[in-house]
């Protein structure tokens, strides 16, 4: 019954929070802060549906003052709602053009500035890249990626792409690691507690010097930090990492 409950007040709050954060863009289009706002507005009233017990350590990510590429794990659908609990100040991030099919959340995902990407366009992809590039350089903002491109669906971190790294790299901003647990192991929402969120984000990693060659080893840097701190968050949260 709990299940029925909370699927159907997630369904209306996720259409409101559609049209709230669609109303947020028409009124300020391609403000720099409304990825934050609409994530909030996703993310605060969702968590408390679901009967998450959330421990926020994000203060390396909420409280950096200047333009970085933000990188996290990609557990599952609702990230969403769940990293939308610690999106920093002036941040946009990067998606598959794809999302602005989706009704009112494409749309209102435009409107917040952030990046839409056709990975099956080379051309198009490498401008978008270009252009993020110069935002990241000139306007102090920061982007926030999912590195591996795709959901893990809590089974461990896949390999990274190198995007994210690229961008970072060309920019001359730090990269910041921000890692949940597999949250989506121990889930279920028929239970008035329904699970454990632990978001904690890791010192920033400088690339001022670093060139195209450097970006092998620091992807491999960053991926063995984030997955070290995601099994270290996986054991405090009593959930389990299945290892594809």
């Amino acid at each position: 019954m709990l299940l029925i409950i909370r699927t159907l007040l997630l369904s209306v709050h996720f259409t409101l929070a559609s049209v709230i954060g669609l109303l947020i863009g028409l009124c300020r289009p391609f403000n720099p802060d409304n990825s934050r706002l609409c994530a909030r507005v996703y993310g605060i009233p969702a968590v408390w549906i679901m009967g998450l017990k959330v421990k926020l350590e994000d203060d390396s990510v909420r409280h950096h003052k200047r333009s970085a590429v933000i990188i996290s794990n990609h557990i599952s659908n609702f990230d969403l709602v769940t990293f939308g609990l610690t999106v920093p100040v002036r941040t946009s991030s990067l998606g598959k053009k794809s999302l602005k099919y989706v009704p009112f959340f494409g749309q209102l995902y435009w409107l917040a500035g952030n990046v839409l990407v056709d990975r099956g366009n080379a051309v198009q992809a490498k401008k978008a890249m270009l252009t993020t590039t110069d935002t990241l350089q000139h306007k102090d903002m920061s982007l926030w990626v999912f590195p591996e491109g795709t959901r893990g669906h809590g089974k461990g971190l896949k390999p990274f792409k190198k995007g994210a790294f690229q961008m970072a790299i060309t920019a001359g901003v730090p990269l910041i690691p921000i890692c949940a647990n597999n949250y989506v192991r121990g889930l279920n929402l028929n239970r008035w507690h329904s699970g454990t969120l632990i978001i904690r984000s890791l010192p920033p990693v400088p690339t001022e010097g670093l060139t195209i060659d450097d970006m092998p080893a620091l992807i491999e840097r960053c991926h063995a930090d984030m997955a070290a701190c995601i099994d270290q968050l996986d054991q405090e949260a009593g959930t389990t990492t299945q290892r594809t």
